[in-house]
C-alpha cells in the first residue's frame, strides 16, 4: 500500500512539475503587449512557470531548454472568454435527448477540446455552460497538470427560466416536460428572485468561478419564444446581487436589445453575443464598464448547419435573423468604446477553429487588427481579473505564450498558424509531436 502511494505521488509530481524547467524561447519578432510596439529579435527566459526576463537578440540561460522560434512571432497566449468544452460542433440538436451522455464521458470530451483550444493558441478559456461536475473536473485536472490544456475558468450549469434557452425540457411534449420538472433534473432552472439566488449559492458552493444566466432566448434551443428577455428585471438583479455577494461575476447570454439592456442594468459583468444591441444598450454598457463578448464564430457554426436537419425548424428561423446582423453589434460596441473580450462560443463552431475569431472581429466587426489582438490577449484577462497573471509577456507573469507565422498586428489570420504554445510554463504537445 505504501509503495502504491509513493508511486502515485511520483506520478503526480511528474504531471505537475513540467513548469519547473527553464526555457529560452528565441523569437524573430516579439509582442510583449499587443497595445505596444513589437520588438525585433528577442529571447524570453522562462523559469518555474514564469517569465523572468526578456533579452534582446538570441540568447540562452544556464541549463535552459532552447526553443527556436527565430522565424516566427512570439506573443501572449490568447484568451477565449466563451467556450463550451463538453459540447461538440455539428451534432444534431436532438442528441441532447437521445444520446446517453454520462458525466465521465462529457469530461473526457471536454479534455480533448481543451487540448484543441490550447493547440489553437488559447492559453486561458472561460467555459460558460456545461454539467457543473464535468467542467469542474476538467478545470481541476488540467490545472493540476494531469492533462494538457489552457488555464480554465468555469460557470457550470447556466441559470434558465422554465422553457428557456438552457432548460432541457424546452421543446419537449408537455408530458415529458412535466416529468422532467417533477424530477428536478436540472436545478439551475429557477423562478423568482429567492429561488434563483438559491441556485447561485448552490453553484458557488460547488466551486464555480462564474455565474452564467440566460437573460434572453437562444438560437439553438428548439423553443419558439424568440430572442428577447426571459428573466424578469427583479430576477436578474437578484442573481447578480447574490453572485457578487459570493465574489463571483455574472455573464449574460443575451441577443435581443431590450434583454441586453435589462441584463446590463441588473449588473451583469459581460454580455455574451449581444446580437441586436442598440444605442441605449451600448450607452449603458459603456457607463457601467460591462464587457462585450461577440462570439462571431458561433454565427459561422449555425450558418453551416442550415438546411441539414442538425438544428430545429425554430432554430433555423432564429439563425437567419441573427445572420442578417452578423458583426453589427460588435461594430456598434467598438465604435462607442465598450470594453471587448474575444469569445467564440466554441462547440457551436469547432474548437479547433476558434482562432478564426480574430479575423472575424476585423472583417465582420470592423475592428483594427491591433485592437482585435488586444481584445484577444488582454480583454479576457481583464474581464476575469487575471491581468496580473496573464495577457502580456511582462517579466513576473505566467509563461502563457504562443509562436505564430506572420505578424498578427497587421494580419489577423496569423494567429491561425500556431507553431508553439506554452501554458504556465508547460509546453503544449502539438499535432505530430
Amino acid at each position: 500500500m505504501f509503495k502504491t502511494l509513493l508511486a502515485s505521488a511520483a506520478a503526480l509530481a511528474l504531471a505537475g512539475g513540467a513548469h519547473a524547467e527553464t526555457y529560452a524561447i528565441q523569437a524573430g519578432h516579439l509582442i510583449v503587449d499587443a497595445a505596444q510596439l513589437e520588438r525585433g529579435q528577442s529571447t524570453v527566459i522562462v523559469d518555474n512557470g514564469h517569465i523572468t526576463r526578456i533579452d534582446p537578440g538570441f540568447t540562452t540561460s544556464p541549463g535552459a531548454i532552447v526553443v527556436d522560434e527565430r522565424g516566427r512571432t512570439v506573443m501572449p497566449g490568447m484568451t477565449d472568454a466563451h467556450v463550451h468544452l463538453t459540447g461538440t460542433s455539428g451534432e444534431p440538436w436532438y442528441n441532447h435527448y437521445t444520446k446517453k451522455y454520462s458525466v465521465p464521458y462529457e469530461t473526457t470530451v471536454g479534455l480533448t477540446h481543451a487540448l484543441e483550444m490550447a493547440r489553437g493558441g488559447f492559453t486561458t478559456v472561460r467555459d460558460l455552460g456545461g454539467n457543473t461536475s464535468a467542467v469542474i473536473a476538467i478545470r481541476d485536472a488540467v490545472g493540476e497538470g494531469r492533462f494538457p490544456g489552457p488555464r480554465i475558468k468555469v460557470a457550470g450549469q447556466p441559470l434558465s427560466i422554465i422553457g428557456g434557452h438552457a432548460d432541457p425540457a424546452t421543446g419537449l411534449p408537455p408530458e415529458l416536460a412535466d416529468a422532467l420538472y417533477e424530477a428536478h433534473l436540472d436545478p439551475s432552472v429557477c423562478t423568482g428572485p429567492e429561488e434563483c439566488q438559491k441556485v447561485v449559492r448552490q453553484l458557488a458552493a460547488a466551486g464555480v468561478d462564474w455565474i452564467k444566466i440566460m437573460a434572453t432566448g437562444g438560437v439553438l434551443d428548439p423553443g419558439t419564444r424568440g430572442l428577447e428577455q426571459h428573466f424578469t428585471d427583479e430576477e436578474m438583479k437578484a442573481i447578480c446581487d447574490m453572485a457578487h455577494f459570493n465574489g463571483l461575476k455574472v455573464a449574460a447570454h443575451a441577443h435581443g436589445a431590450k434583454g441586453i439592456d435589462a441584463a446590463v442594468r441588473a449588473g451583469v459583468d459581460s454580455i455574451e453575443h449581444g446580437t441586436f444591441i442598440d444605442e441605449q444598450g451600448v450607452k449603458d454598457m459603456k457607463a457601467r464598464g460591462t464587457y462585450y463578448v461577440a462570439t462571431l464564430m458561433a454565427f459561422s457554426g449555425v450558418a453551416n448547419a442550415l438546411g441539414k436537419g442538425i438544428i430545429s425548424p425554430a432554430s433555423e428561423v432564429k439563425t437567419r435573423q441573427t445572420l442578417a446582423v452578423w458583426g453589427k453589434g460588435l461594430n456598434l460596441a467598438y465604435r462607442n468604446g465598450v470594453k471587448i473580450a474575444l469569445g467564440t462560443d466554441s462547440a457551436v463552431a469547432p474548437h479547433s477553429q476558434a482562432n478564426h475569431e480574430v479575423e472575424l472581429m476585423v472583417t465582420k466587426g470592423a475592428m483594427t487588427p491591433r485592437d482585435a489582438l488586444i481584445a484577444a490577449t488582454k480583454g479576457g484577462p481583464d474581464l476575469m481579473n487575471l491581468s496580473g497573471e496573464t495577457g502580456t509577456l511582462d517579466p513576473g507573469k505566467s509563461a502563457d505564450l504562443i509562436a505564430v507565422e506572420g505578424d498578427p498586428l497587421v494580419d489577423p489570420t496569423a494567429v491561425q498558424r500556431v507553431d508553439y504554445v506554452m501554458v504556465e510554463g508547460r509546453p503544449i504537445p502539438m499535432k505530430g509531436q
